[in-house]
């Protein structure tokens, strides 16, 4: 039987835009890893999707079964429903403007591609163990920056 990589991942800023962080907790063999980082002015989705990147990307094999929680319904949607439709219109809106963040989700959509994921929405802040523990990483990405 395959294991499972489970991820959890959340993005937060302060101001948006303004300082913003990424946080992912993995876990995989009873092993867990967990990952944070910042940038200086960015906007909310811009984490929430770089904080799915970033977990894909630590991953040391391709072809893994992940099960991917988020309290994004932005990226879940987006993953799962806008993405196609956004693909076939040239990284167009229906609306025909251009599509927000493409560049995040042209480099999510490559890094979904190679794996097998379950995407799961939680509701954040509701006590959802793992969920806060990714919330306190993008926090800590935050913090942890340097002040200029």
């Amino acid at each position: 039987m395959s294991k499972i990589v489970e991820m959890y991942t959340d993005g937060a800023c302060r101001g948006n835009p303004g300082k913003g962080g990424w946080g992912v907790l993995l876990r995989y063999a009873g092993r867990e890893k967990r990952l944070y980082g910042g940038e200086l002015m960015t906007t909310n989705n811009r984490m929430e999707l770089t904080a799915v990147i970033e977990g894909l990307k630590a991953l040391t094999r391709h072809g893994c079964e992940v099960h991917i929680t988020s309290d994004s319904r932005y990226v879940l949607s987006g993953i799962t429903e806008w993405l196609p439709n956004w693909k076939k219109r040239n990284w167009k809106t229906a609306g025909k403007k251009p599509v927000m963040n493409a560049d995040l989700w042209v480099e999510l959509d490559e890094l979904a591609a190679l794996h097998q994921i379950q995407w799961n929405w939680v509701k954040g802040h509701s006590g959802h163990a793992e969920n806060d523990i990714a919330d306190a990483l993008a926090n800590q990405g935050i913090d942890e920056m340097p002040a200029n």
